[in-house]
């Protein structure tokens, strides 16, 4: 039967409950502004009520649970869309700092430079025999190259210091997931009973999940979802199985995870793989299956895949700049020195080859076409007096025996050149040829004037035969073994001014021969500039200008900067979005916890009020016993 002390009990179940409630309340506001607190919400019910013989009489009140306010469909898209962002904005990042390399827009950088050069040319074709316009063009060139090598080396610094970044966030992922994997054995420690929600610690787990997300692009896979329809019709919590996996790969399965594992020890770059290892110790390349978060951003921008031979990213956005940059300088190093090698000297020296004197040149890695070139030798006053023709087809090989299909034999052939049944006037008797590795290991080819015929000034000199009207229907076999080179170099790394012309400027050549006015060369370069030529960037082949090479590289730049600007822009957009509807279910709002705190304290004013009245009750009857 119900007495006054059930009611007494009333009051007090209804102090405890808005105690609860202010507590909660308290708690909201306090975490208003801490990242990933999801608002929390009491539940209360009605007591067992006591069965009299009037009926059920009331019990008072009892708290259920403290749950929070959290929408897990909400939250999977919150973190999927801040995958993309920390994505997007990385790569803008990255990108905006790669087109400020290329500042073509305003007129100025390796274009213009470029411009200068040609001009300075036609200048030289202009004053063939003037040795301060000979110093200039030499400065014009230095420009020119430095700024080529400036630009080449800050991409790849910027590449290094993404390729840095991995290793630094994939530390952060391994330490991410353990911290969720210690974090798992605590809420199933606390959710034993399966009797309350960790929310606390749920909450937790949640901002270590976007922080996983943001960072690699981590999936997480969880049980069965139960509605929490008495707090919110959005708020719903998971239960079960827990594991969180990155395309496929399970970094973190229940209490447990498995780190990844990044190595750069192999990589004479520095290069990082990034592997995932089996319970039997294999370890599975991971970097072509990162695609998502920060990370597959930085394997996007430098390249995913590393190439064993080479050491170098086979793809990525960095990459592919190094590689069409090193492609323009290369092809503007060996059609120029291919153009240059007309001009007469007294010796030639090839680049360090790597060719074998019996592997034929056109199976090589040279880029060396069919066809042939001529040897031309001339007198002290410029005048021609030998010339031969040497072929270059599928079989020819640097050395070997007079009369064979080789450099070396068409050379030494004894043949009468000039048709004048003089057998002492023929490049065979001028031209020395060597095709040996030097003291220091270097292979290289030699081609050099006899002694006595240097000593009575004749100079020799090396032209293609040209099969059209265009520069590149020539061998290239010059250009492409650097023979009597104005550029040093292999690509946008080390090009740079031939080291003896940098020496001495005053040495640079305008024409063919040594006779003054002779301007052929120089006339030669400035065509240069409008012919096409093959430029090869891995598989693909551009038959371009030298000008249409460089603009291939800064439009690529160009069009990857807005391509990730207008991808940001969405992103961005989308991200303000679920966030702003992720907030409206699951962050404090002061106005509405104030709210709440004033209704608690009236239900705590009221209960007490209650219990007030029952002690004086109790004060009347023992007043009446009295």
């Amino acid at each position: 039967m119900a007495n006054l002390f059930n009611t007494l009990g009333i009051g007090y179940s209804g102090l405890s409950a808005a105690q609860v409630g202010i507590n909660t309340t308290g708690q909201n506001i306090s975490n208003a502004e801490v990242e990933g607190y999801s608002r929390q919400r009491v539940i209360t019910s009605a007591a067992t009520p006591l069965s009299t013989s009037v009926g059920n009489v009331g019990n008072g009140v009892q708290v259920q649970d403290i749950k929070r306010v959290f929408d897990n469909y909400v939250f999977s898209r919150y973190t999927s869309v801040s995958a993309q962002k920390e994505y997007s904005d990385f790569e803008l990042q990255t990108l905006e700092e790669l087109s400020s390399y290329f500042p073509e827009i305003d007129g100025v950088g390796i274009k213009a430079d470029l411009a200068e050069y040609y001009d300075m040319w036609q200048t030289f074709a202009d004053n063939p025999d003037n040795d301060a316009i000979k110093i200039a063009l030499a400065n014009q060139t230095q420009t020119l190259t430095a700024h080529i090598q400036d630009t080449q080396n800050q991409i790849l610094t910027l590449q290094q210091e993404v390729n840095d970044q991995l290793s630094v966030n994939i530390d952060q992922v391994n330490e991410i997931a353990q911290q969720i994997a210690d974090l798992n054995r605590s809420i199933d420690t606390a959710e034993t009973a399966g009797m309350y929600e960790a929310s606390d610690l749920r909450d937790k787990r949640n901002v270590l999940e976007k922080n996983l997300a943001q960072l690699i692009g981590a999936d997480v896979n969880q049980g069965q979802i139960q509605s929490n329809i008495q707090i919110d019709s959005n708020s719903n919590t998971r239960t079960g199985s827990y594991s969180i996996s990155v395309n496929g790969f399970n970094i973190v399965d229940g209490t447990s995870y498995h780190p990844l594992r990044i190595d750069n020890s192999s990589n004479e770059y520095g290069f990082y793989e990034v592997s995932y290892e089996r319970q039997d110790g294999t370890l599975i390349p991971l970097e072509e299956k990162i695609t998502s978060g920060k990370i597959g951003a930085i394997l996007d921008l430098r390249g995913h895949a590393i190439d064993e031979t080479t050491g170098m990213p086979t793809d990525g956005i960095l990459q592919t700049t190094v590689a069409d940059l090193d492609a323009f300088a290369k092809g503007l190093i060996e059609t120029t020195n291919n153009l240059y090698a007309q001009s007469s000297t007294t010796s030639m020296q090839s680049n360090s080859m790597t060719l074998s004197a019996t592997d034929p040149i056109l199976s090589s890695n040279l880029n060396v076409n069919d066809g042939s070139f001529d040897i031309i030798i001339y007198d002290i006053d410029g005048n021609e007096v030998a010339r031969r023709t040497i072929d270059v087809n599928v079989q020819t090989t640097m050395s070997g025996s007079a009369g064979t299909n080789s450099i070396e034999g068409q050379i030494t052939q004894n043949q009468d050149d000039n048709d004048d049944l003089n057998a002492n006037n023929d490049i065979d008797d001028y031209l020395q040829f060597n095709y040996q590795a030097s003291a220091t290991g270097d292979l290289r080819l030699e081609l050099s004037m006899e002694a006595s015929a240097k000593s009575q000034g004749y100079t020799f000199a090396i032209a293609d035969n040209l099969t059209s009207d265009d520069f590149a229907s020539g061998t290239n076999f010059a250009g492409a073994l650097g023979l009597h080179r104005f550029l040093d170099g292999e690509n946008a790394r080390d090009i740079q001014l031939n080291s003896d012309l940098e020496n001495n400027p005053t040495t640079i050549k305008a024409g063919y021969s040594t006779a003054s006015g002779d301007n052929g060369v120089a006339l030669d370069m400035v065509q240069q500039q409008f012919e096409n030529y093959d430029f090869y960037v891995g598989q693909d082949t551009y038959n371009t200008t030298v000008y249409g090479m460089f603009d291939i590289t800064a439009t690529y730049v160009g069009i990857s900067t807005n391509s990730a600007t207008s991808y940001n822009e969405t992103v961005t957009t989308q991200y303000n979005s679920t966030e702003l509807e992720y907030n409206s279910i699951s962050k404090v709002s002061i106005d509405e916890e104030l709210t709440n705190l004033i209704k608690y304290q009236t239900s705590y004013g009221a209960a007490a009020k209650l219990i007030t009245t029952v002690d004086q009750m109790m004060q009347t009857l023992l007043g009446i016993k009295q």
